[in-house]
């Protein structure tokens, strides 16, 4: 055997080793691998949104047949099953006119449906209009097809020229393609200010 077909034999041996002794050193040199990540929900959390069918953050976006935007977020709802109905916690809304102005509304809960175009809010509701008016009511219900709305209970308000109260309260527009009115109803109350209607 020649000398140059020892080398081959040399190296054929000698490579492997070296192969062998760089993959060892990768694996002794890196990092040890964090297995038990936290997760940020409790086994508890996981069950119940499992359970429930839980959507996080759910997002509602349209608009009307006159081309205002309405806009519905919570942080968290439920799509419900049998004998229940979906329902949303920190419903927030936003219902984009088209004079420029916006009505907010804002409430513990609520539920949307856009199989029948409508929205409610309930518990704690506050709708801010951007002129001025907060009103604040337990239930009210919306459209998604349109600006349009109502709280068949106690309101209590204030806006530019004070504060008032009454007994029920709708907004919407009185013509097709009117501007949006809020009417209140059912023993209205209002103790004017001057000084806001001054403003």
């Amino acid at each position: 055997m020649d000398g140059h077909s020892r080398r081959v034999q040399f190296l054929k041996v000698l490579l492997p080793l070296v192969a062998i002794l760089m993959l060892s050193t990768v694996f002794l040199l890196s990092r040890t691998i964090e297995t038990n990540v936290s997760v940020p929900f409790s086994q508890k959390d996981i069950d119940e949104r499992l359970s429930d069918q839980v959507v996080t953050h759910p997002k509602y976006r349209g608009t009307t047949r006159k081309g205002e935007e309405v806009q519905i977020e919570a942080i968290r709802a439920t799509q419900g099953g049998e004998g229940s109905v979906p329902t949303a916690a920190e419903f927030q809304g936003r219902l984009g006119l088209l004079s420029g102005g916006v009505i907010t509304l804002d409430s513990n809960s609520g539920m949307i449906r856009p199989d029948q175009n409508t929205a409610t809010f309930v518990g704690d509701v506050i709708i801010t209009s951007t002129d001025g008016t907060e009103i604040t009511t337990d239930l009210l219900n919306t459209s998604l097809d349109e600006i349009r709305g109502d709280s068949p209970g106690q309101i209590n308000g204030t806006g530019i020229i004070g504060n008032f109260t009454a007994g029920g309260m709708s907004f919407g527009a009185n013509k097709k393609d009117g501007p949006v009115h809020i009417i209140f109803t059912d023993g209205v109350k209002l103790i004017y200010e001057p000084q806001k209607a001054e403003r």
